[in-house]
């Protein structure tokens, strides 16, 4: 029987690093899609970022809510920041 190798005959072990080598390559190529899905997925504001709300945040969010009134929006915001050590001179 003639075949076309043309004198450069596959043996066992660059055969199974070639397989290797494939399961590699669509493993790589998964992670890294499923990584772009997940960056593109994020909430547009919090890309790489992962902050932790302040208290005056968080009460903010309350109000709009409707959690709390305006009145104790304002008493609580005022102990907030009679309290908070970076607003204090």
């Amino acid at each position: 029987m003639f075949f076309y190798d043309y004198g450069h005959g596959m043996n066992g072990g660059a055969w199974l690093a070639m397989s290797l080598g494939m399961v590699v390559l669509w493993t790589l190529m998964i992670v890294l899609g499923v990584m772009a899905l997940r960056l593109l997925m994020r909430a547009p504001g919090h890309l790489g970022t992962y902050s932790v709300p302040r208290p005056e945040q968080l009460l903010a969010e309350r109000l709009a809510r409707g959690e709390i009134d305006e009145d104790e929006y304002w008493r609580r915001l005022a102990v907030l920041r009679s309290a908070d050590p970076l607003t204090k001179h």
